[in-house]
């Protein structure tokens, strides 16, 4: 792991990154077999082991963190459990010890920092300020804003317990901070709902010209209001002046690896984590291009084995080292949910 620390987030070509990452991963896939009888026994019944590929990787289906407890820590070093739910109210539990939930925060800073660098920027919320003072436990919007918080200063939330803006407190903020560089944080849907339509309602733009914001899930209900990650982005021209604005990847099963858009709009795999695309019915690896469900890499869960996930989303390979933004490594696109898919937690959630 200090391997991949010590590595630059994007900087490695894949090959080189493949090799550190796959290494990392085959010794958690043993730590969770001795530590986790039921991951044990997924292993054994599928004749999965030490793999020499990412191909050759064992995987289990997010969804199962919804059906089981899955940890590979004794009890008494459950640190924090991370929830999120559906739509139909099914909860994934993950389990969390005191040195992955720190792990997942040092790489979390780490690969955001990319984008905004080393100094800590004033921030704004768009949440509700009681979302995240249990820090004993954390749904998967808690997790999310607590996360990214780290990575900035006097925060202020936008929203009020009703998720309604809270003029004055934003007024002040935008006040406060006029002419300089801000960090702003929200789940996509909520931004869409909480705050981009009631200042569209009230005739109202704000002067964050000098902001970078981060914001991710909530696609499904956008689709369809016939949003799209490019309108999107042109409302948070429009009505809050910023012109960057950076989309990520990432779900509670593996907190803290997510994959961030750079500025062509495609989603990168930092040197923490890496992803393959499988065939939806045969679980083949695809090749470039070829879009099937995506299974997401991380070094970081060593309390539960969530190191390789199969989600329910769809995605494509897009290509490896050759983005037009200079990073290397794997870079795809999110194409949606598998059909029958459950809507997962996040702002997917939020009524």
């Amino acid at each position: 792991m200090n391997a991949l620390l010590d590595a630059s987030i994007f900087g490695l070509a894949q090959r080189e990154k493949s090799a550190l990452l796959l290494t990392r991963l085959n010794e958690l896939t043993a730590r969770h077999q001795q530590a986790c009888p039921a991951y044990a026994n997924v292993l054994s019944a599928f004749g999965w082991g030490q793999a020499i590929s990412y191909a050759e990787l064992p995987y289990l289906a997010a969804r199962l963190f919804k059906l089981a407890r899955w940890k590979s820590v004794p009890e008494d070093e459950v640190f924090k459990v991370l929830t999120s739910s559906g739509t139909t109210g099914t909860a994934s539990q993950i389990v969390l010890d005191r040195e992955t939930a720190a792990l997942q925060s040092k790489v979390l800073v780490k690969i955001l920092q990319e984008f905004v660098g080393k100094q800590r920027l004033p921030m704004l919320l768009v949440e509700q300020p009681a979302l995240i003072q249990n820090r004993s436990g954390f749904s998967a919007r808690g997790a999310g804003a607590l996360g990214l918080s780290f990575l900035g200063r006097d925060h202020t939330y936008a929203l009020d317990e009703q998720m309604r803006p809270n003029w004055p407190v934003i007024e002040a903020f935008c006040e406060k901070y006029a002419g300089q560089p801000v960090l702003l944080f929200g789940f996509t849907f909520m931004v869409w709902q909480c705050l981009l339509e009631p200042l569209r309602e009230r005739g109202l733009q704000l002067p964050l010209e000098q902001g970078i914001f981060f914001h991710s899930g909530g696609w499904k209900k956008l689709q369809h209001l016939a949003v799209d990650n490019p309108a999107f982005k042109a409302r948070c021209r429009e009505q809050l002046g910023l012109s960057r604005v950076h989309n990520f990847y990432g779900m509670v099963e593996q907190v803290g690896s997510i994959f961030v858009e750079c500025e062509q709009g495609h989603l990168h795999a930092p040197v923490f984590a890496d992803l393959l695309v499988r065939d939806p019915l045969t679980h083949q690896p695809l090749a470039i291009g070829q879009p099937g469900l995506l299974q997401v890499l991380s070094a970081i869960p060593g309390s539960y084995p969530g190191h390789s996930l199969l989600t329910e989303d769809l995605g494509v390979l897009l290509g490896e080292d050759d983005c037009p933004c200079g990073r290397h490594g794997r870079y795809f696109q999110v194409l949606g949910r598998q059909a029958g898919a459950e809507v997962r937690g996040c702002s997917d959630t939020f009524q």
